[in-house]
Parts: C-alpha cells; sequence; structure tokens
C-alpha cells in the first residue's frame, strides 16, 4: 500500500469518473468499490468509494454529496513524452469539459489536470536564459501544449 493517496471527492459521480480515467490511461484498474448501506447519508447500494490505480499509482474516489467541490489549486499532472500523448489525454480529459491555458484542462467533473509534455521542464530551464524566455512566452499563448512549437520558440 503507498504511503500517500489522492482523494477525489465527488457528488454522485465517482463511479462514471473512475470508469472514464481507468479507459484512458495504460496499467490502470479499479481496485475495490464499496456502497452505502441502509442509513448512509445516500440511497443503499449507491456507489460509496472507489479505489483504483491510474499508471500504477493509486487513487481513492468518493461519492460524498455536494460538500465538496475542486479547485484549480490542485491538479493532477500528466507527464507526456509525445505529442501523441498530449493530444490523446487533452482531447480525452477536456471532453465534455473545459479546455484552459497552458496545458490545464477539467475535465466534466471539475477535476484539473495539466497535460504537459517532459520536454517543457527541459526547455524551460535551458542554459540559454534567452531561449527559455522565449519557450515560457511561447507556452503562455497555448492552451494544449505543442513540442514541436515549444522547441522551436
Amino acid at each position: 500500500m503507498q504511503k500517500i493517496t489522492t482523494f477525489l471527492a465527488f457528488n454522485d459521480q465517482a463511479e462514471e469518473a473512475v470508469n472514464l480515467y481507468t479507459s484512458i490511461f495504460n496499467n490502470s484498474k479499479i481496485l475495490s468499490v464499496s456502497r452505502y448501506q441502509e442509513g448512509g447519508p445516500m440511497p443503499a447500494g449507491t456507489v460509496m468509494s472507489v479505489i483504483f490505480q491510474l499508471e500504477g499509482q493509486e487513487y481513492f474516489a468518493l461519492n460524498g454529496g455536494s460538500y465538496f467541490s475542486f479547485s484549480e489549486g490542485i491538479s493532477l499532472f500528466v507527464n507526456c513524452e509525445t505529442q501523441e500523448e498530449v493530444d490523446r489525454y487533452w482531447e480525452k480529459l477536456s471532453e465534455g469539459g473545459q479546455k484552459g491555458p497552458c496545458g490545464w484542462l477539467k475535465d466534466k467533473f471539475g477535476v484539473s489536470w495539466q497535460i504537459v509534455p517532459s520536454a517543457l521542464s527541459r526547455l524551460l530551464q535551458d542554459k540559454d536564459r534567452e531561449k527559455a524566455k522565449r519557450v515560457m512566452a511561447a507556452m503562455m499563448k497555448m492552451g494544449k501544449l505543442n513540442i514541436k512549437e515549444l522547441e522551436e520558440a
């Protein structure tokens, strides 16, 4: 069992969200599902929680009612090696949600994601500070990040 697990509290969409996420990412699966019993805050039989893995990382999803909401202050950062990965995750996770600037998006459940090519960190830390500034300026104009355009900056 991992020491720290990301906990995602949904209103009543935990199962739908987990099914979407595990369909998008490789090496992903649902580990367990628990349901509310009689006398709980939601109808008996409703999914209470789902423990699942994305790319081998464990997460916990809860149907907790409208008491909780997601914020951009916490996001799931997806490190992508190729433009194909960036494109695939960007399109699948933003479907029904909201595309934002600089690789950020919100999925249809309100969870914030950053879809970021691994090359970005290297480019922003380039010893040529002018080049790094151009990369930053290029990134600031993008929604979905484009590796080729960042490298050409």
